[in-house]
């Protein structure tokens, strides 16, 4: 069977993409190369591999990583992509390798709480203006693009509302004025959800989240158009961030992408049951889940995403204490930051801000997040003891 053909579906590809056994003594599982450098035969071969941008050192090229870079991209329906340490590393190299002085960025008013950091702090000291717009309803971005504007950047889902951006309604719009998107969609992976199909340019994934699924590795991914990447890794990986994914950690998401298609179909359904044993719970004030009917963009959802994922938001009645009393009371869900694991992780960002705060002075919520909000990752469990879990430590409330 020919691993690339292009009629393979999803999950197919989501296994063979990319890899041959036979070139491998028939071995099922790639390998990894451990390797910083690469040697050559002769001078010639060596001084054709520095003109023609070939495998020269590791920071620029690995064989397994640059697999995974291909396995990445065909299942976003993208031409290429670059796979880097972490998603913050993936931010960076975006930011930094297509904004010079003198550029605007349009972003969403709610991003990841790093990525508020990123543009709030770091990309003003370089000289490029960043203006905070609500998205929600694209024709806000008529009004804040100018001549000067390069780039529109959004998450969908929200981080950490689980709100919904219309990704093809925005590009339009972007696009009509020549401006390119980028869209994490890290929430959903693209297993539910391939922003390019809608009409953006870049795909920006944390590759620790769901993708790897396993919460033993970090890594970060942008997906795109070939010139594009090009540049982001010619640029942004060789020598602005060199923020190089390890080849064992390539392995670890590769060996999780074989399964995306199976757990993501697990945390969606799990998550949908959970969030509307919340939306019935008396201590429960709101519920925020994408494929819940009551969710303000239930129909952009359902029109760019295959399934809901296993991310939710929910406040309780008790605000904020009440938050820190449910979370102390519970039993099988894990209190933790990040998302995607196998494991339910829970996590109160009103807290973790204000701990922040000692060490951080302008350390902050996004614009959106209130002192109540709870962010719940689904996991793989049983939905029936999560539930349980959930009602046993609400009920004191």
């Amino acid at each position: 069977m020919d691993h690339d053909e292009p009629d393979l579906g999803f999950a197919t590809r989501a296994i063979h993409h990319g890899y041959d056994p036979t070139g491998f003594s028939n071995a099922l599982q790639s390998p990894v190369f451990l390797t910083s450098t690469y040697g050559f035969p002769s001078v010639e071969a060596n001084d054709a591999a520095a003109a023609l941008g070939g495998k020269l050192y590791g920071r620029e090229h690995n064989p397994t990583t640059e697999m995974l870079e291909q396995r990445l991209a065909s299942l976003e329906g993208a031409e290429a992509g670059l796979a880097v340490a972490t998603g913050m590393a993936a931010v960076g190299a975006l930011m930094l390798s297509l904004l010079s002085q003198g550029d605007e960025l349009i972003v969403h008013k709610t991003l990841y709480v790093n990525t508020i950091a990123m543009v709030e702090e770091a990309l003003p000291r370089f000289g490029i203006k960043v203006v905070s717009v609500d998205l929600s309803d694209p024709a806000n971005l008529d009004a804040a693009i100018t001549d000067r504007t390069r780039l529109v950047y959004f998450e969908t889902p929200v981080n950490p509302l689980s709100g919904i951006l219309d990704i093809a309604a925005i590009s339009a719009r972007a696009h009509a004025r020549g401006v390119k998107v980028a869209v994490d969609s890290t929430f959903a992976s693209p297993a539910l959800q391939r922003p390019i199909e809608h009409g953006a340019d870049i795909v920006l994934h944390s590759l620790t989240k769901y993708i790897n699924g396993h919460g033993d590795a970090l890594g970060g991914a942008l997906l795109g158009d070939a010139e594009t990447l090009h540049k982001l890794h010619e640029t942004g990986l060789r020598y602005i961030t060199g923020a190089t994914l390890s080849p064992l950690a390539s392995f670890l998401i590769l060996r999780g992408l074989k399964t995306l298609t199976l757990r993501m179909e697990r945390h969606s359904a799990a998550a949908l049951a959970i969030a509307r044993m919340l939306d019935g719970h008396p201590a429960v004030a709101w519920v925020s889940y994408p494929f819940l009917e009551s969710h303000p963009g239930h129909a952009v959802a359902r029109k760019q995403m295959s399934n809901g994922s296993g991310m939710l938001a929910f406040g309780l009645r008790a605000g904020y204490e009440g938050a820190r009393t449910m979370m102390n009371r519970l039993r099988l869900v894990t209190r933790a930051v990040s998302l995607g694991d196998a494991h339910s992780l829970i996590c109160h960002p009103a807290s973790l801000t204000r701990a922040r705060q000692s060490i951080r002075k302008n350390a902050h919520l996004a614009e959106g997040v209130g002192e109540d909000l709870i962010r719940l990752s689904v996991g793989l469990e049983e939905p029936e003891d999560l539930m349980a879990d959930l009602r046993q430590a609400m009920a004191v409330l």
